[in-house]
């Protein structure tokens, strides 16, 4: 049996009206369906969790379908021969807006969804595909459609959970997969009794039960009635939603243990991404003799990278550390892969009932996620917990070169030293295809678009800091390291070694003491957490998992200077050349898990503006009038700070005018300053 891809395909169509960028030209897309058939019993799917059970076609092998998106030059002779593969993020696009400081888009046709042009100027062809099975079609969202896998004795059933957080708004119902996006697990019986309610205040409070009969498997739906009636509610039973008629109280975490029946083959996503660019790269036609649109009228995919951001990021270590960046000839797939703020992470991708729009467990929300288990670290070594020895890359034959970047949010919500620590916390050696950089004192989400400080639902204002250069250099220096074998800069990481990474203890002995900032109690915790011995296959036999309280691995942050900013890693300007402290944390408002890490946010603190104002609330930051002469100084600061980056490599000539421009004015309307 062999496995095929058949590509259904839309005709081309103008990107951006035409426009030209550069002397790459212009730019189409193309738009279609691929449909993947595998052999089940390969070796080259043999991780993929209850492909035994996925229905087959009529020549024993497993179907399953994904909408794809292609965007190259018109003219082949100008393309770079590099594809650049987006995983997206929850089945929206993402690459465009943050190498291209663009808006984001789902649909990128204009020439406003081109941003500045970076990547078009580079002449590479982006694709996107769908390759989160759980995903609900909606806003122009990539889809892969997998099979449901069934027993031999018919549906497959087990136990499984869920936790409901609703922010700072009260709600009643939710879908069980708490997304509206995204397809949830179904329950075997709408029998409440047969399930577990609880509530909690804190991840790791004593639950309280809620009774079997003050909720109930159903959704709710809103109109308005008839004969003047007005707005009705009605409540429909439903094996995929909850309702919860007293409602969800802000602040609290509930979480629903039930018996779900039905698990989706979500394995199948690497399998789609693998074999889709593998086919990209080296098939002349699909399985219908149709010509590949990337091996035709003289095209050609010399080098293959792929950019994961967040969840996408986790996917893409998990991709790795599963072997799927060998494709079933046994050939790499891509040369080079760039994950991004995906922290010590994997997926749940591969797990029987996964949900794989989860955020990731934090020290509120989701902390019992079965994202986070050991291997940690890129390179081999082993659990001190469990004796376990393991490392995201271990194959050296077919793993990429890669670039992995985090922010500082990360080591505080994300456990991000554990990449370059071993499990008890002492620096790692770093294997010589990885660079890791470090973000200092940036945040998980830096939108590249001006912005204006807001606090949202927490204590302080969220951090600031602009980091979309960094993209773009990351990018060229991967580039450069794979094709033209120039090594990318050294890895930018706080080591123990140095001092610059440090214990909570360590860190709040620095941190400066200012007026009514309330502190963490620490970096997300990473306690031994017991999700029963086939995880590895993808079945969770314990869900909720078992903690181990007396079992914590050593999660550890930056150190930070006087200022209260990161001293190791990439110092962006406005980091170097600060007016405020920029950190990877932020603490919950009161009604929202009061004094719990905010997500994966950080904060901006602006300092003082004058002296004055900074003898008055006894700050003990110099103010802003003590730093700088005025804004002029200010943006020199800045220049002096950008052209140190571009020095070594770390930022791209072409955005010194940009970081400059932002600059002006006090960086507005990023900053609040008021001389």
């Amino acid at each position: 049996m062999t496995s095929s891809v058949e590509l259904e395909l839309n005709e081309p169509q103008p990107f951006a009206d035409g426009a030209e960028f550069g002397e790459t030209g212009a730019y189409e897309t193309l738009r279609g369906r691929a449909i993947f058939r595998v052999d089940p019993e390969a070796p080259a799917q043999a991780t993929v969790t209850d492909i035994e059970y996925a229905p087959r076609d009529e020549d024993g092998l497993v179907r399953f379908a994904a909408t794809f998106e292609i965007l190259r030059p018109v003219d082949p002779m100008k393309a770079n021969g590099r594809l650049l593969y987006d995983y997206g993020n929850r089945g929206n696009k993402r690459v465009m807006q943050f190498f291209n400081d663009a808006p984001s888009s789902n649909r990128p046709t204009n020439l406003e969804h081109a941003g500045n042009g970076f990547l078009m100027r580079r002449g590479y062809t982006v694709a996107w595909m769908g390759w989160q099975g759980d995903v609900m079609p909606g806003n122009d969202r990539m889809l892969l459609e997998v099979p449901i896998a069934i027993g031999p004795d018919g549906p497959i059933t087990g136990t499984t959970r869920a936790e409901f957080f609703t922010g700072d708004t009260p709600r009643t119902s939710f879908p069980l997969s708490t997304s509206i996006s995204t397809r949830s697990n179904p329950t075997a019986s709408r029998d409440t009794s047969k399930a577990r309610f609880t509530k909690r205040r804190y991840a790791l409070s004593e639950r309280q039960e809620i009774p079997s009969d003050a909720w109930s498997f159903s959704r709710v739906e809103h109109g308005m009635g008839v004969d003047n009636q007005g707005a009705e509610m009605v409540v429909i039973p439903s094996d995929t939603h909850i309702y919860y008629p007293e409602g969800f109280e802000p602040g609290w975490l509930y979480e629903l243990v039930y018996e779900a029946r039905d698990p989706m083959v979500l394995g199948l996503g690497h399998v789609a991404v693998r074999n889709f660019v593998s086919f990209l790269r080296n098939s002349d036609v699909d399985a219908k003799n149709t010509a590949n649109p990337m091996r035709s009228d003289g095209r050609n995919i010399e080098y293959a990278y792929a950019w994961g951001r967040s969840q996408a990021g986790r996917c893409v270590r998990d991709f790795i550390y599963l072997g799927y960046n060998a494709d079933e000839n046994g050939q790499r797939v891509f040369d080079g892969m760039l994950p991004h703020v995906a922290g010590a992470g994997k997926t749940a991708l591969n797990h029987r009932f996964g949900n794989i729009v989860l955020l990731p467990g934090q020290e509120f929300e989701n902390y019992l996620n079965a994202s986070d288990r050991f291997p940690f670290a890129y390179k081999v070594s082993t659990d001190h917990l469990t004796g376990a020895t393991d490392g995201i890359m271990k194959r050296p034959e077919t793993d990429p070169k890669v670039i992995h970047t985090d922010t500082a949010a990360e080591y505080w919500h994300r456990r991000a030293s554990m990449v370059h620590t071993d499990s008890r916390g002492e620096d790692l050696e770093i294997p010589e295809n990885v660079r890791v950089y470090h973000w200092a004192s940036t945040q998980h989400f830096a939108t590249p678009m001006p912005i204006s400080p807001s606090r949202g639902l927490a204590q302080t204002y969220l951090n600031t800091a602009a980091s979309s250069m960094l993209f773009r250099s990351t990018l060229d220096n991967l580039d450069a390291w794979v094709s033209g074998g120039d090594p990318a800069p050294e890895s930018r990481v706080p080591r123990r070694s140095d001092g610059s990474l440090a214990t909570f203890e360590e860190w709040e002995k620095q941190f400066p003491a200012i007026q009514g900032v309330a502190l963490p109690r620490g970096p997300s915790r990473m306690l031994l957490l017991d999700f029963g011995d086939q995880i590895d296959n993808g079945i969770l036999l314990k869900d909720p998992p078992e903690i181990h309280l007396d079992k914590e691995y050593r999660v550890q942050v930056p150190a930070v200077d006087a200022d209260g900013n990161d001293i190791a890693g990439i110092r962006v300007p406005m980091v170097n050349a600060p007016l405020g402290t920029y950190t990877g944390w932020a603490l919950r408002g009161e009604m929202v898990g009061n004094g719990v890490l905010m997500g994966v946010t950080g904060s901006y603190i602006p300092f003082p503006n004058s002296k004055d104002e900074r003898e008055q609330l006894r700050d003990p930051r110099p103010s802003v009038a003590e730093r700088y002469d005025g804004p002029e100084d200010y943006v020199a600061a800045i220049d002096t700070a950008a052209q140190a980056l571009v020095r070594e490599r770390l930022m791209l000539d072409e955005d010194l005018p940009r970081v400059l421009d932002a600059a002006a004015d006090w960086g507005s309307p990023r900053h609040l300053v008021r001389l």
